[in-house]
């Protein structure tokens, strides 16, 4: 495993909670339990596997994104790609690229980029992509 857990602060825990939950679910990722107040989390436990977090900043200033970091998430088809961004625009994020490939990456490497309400940048792949396997 590579990763532990990945927290990200926010300074509205339920406008980011609707933004996040229905991804997570639609990736899988079942809500952990009760974290406590103003805190949301995704995944698994620490004995269990990764774990996705929200909560508050823990110095208290205002939440930032970094610039050049961006969260990818495995999607199952280049439909899903398309449903998880419709999701994320839905759902208070903006766009920051439509669904489709790109000419700087191979031409199996379907993507689509969002901005979640906070600033962060997702990206949702799929990178087994065939044109002609694709409904759309």
């Amino acid at each position: 495993m590579m990763l532990l857990y990945t927290t990200i602060g926010t300074d509205n825990i339920a406008r980011s909670t609707a933004f996040w939950g229905p991804i997570m679910a639609s990736l899988g990722h079942a809500k952990i339990g009760e974290l406590g107040e103003g805190w949301a989390g995704w995944g698994k436990d620490y004995d269990g596997g990764f774990g996705f977090y929200l909560c508050p900043t823990f110095d208290g200033k205002p939440s930032h994104c970094g610039n050049g970091g961006t969260f990818a998430f495995p999607a199952r088809d280049a439909a899903h790609v398309r449903a998880l961004y419709a999701m994320a625009l839905k759902n208070g994020g903006t766009g920051d690229g439509a669904p489709g490939t790109r000419d700087y990456y191979p031409a199996d490497f379907y993507v689509a980029y969002a901005r979640a309400p906070d600033g962060h940048k997702l990206a949702f792949v799929f990178h087994r992509y065939d044109p002609a396997k694709d409904a759309a």
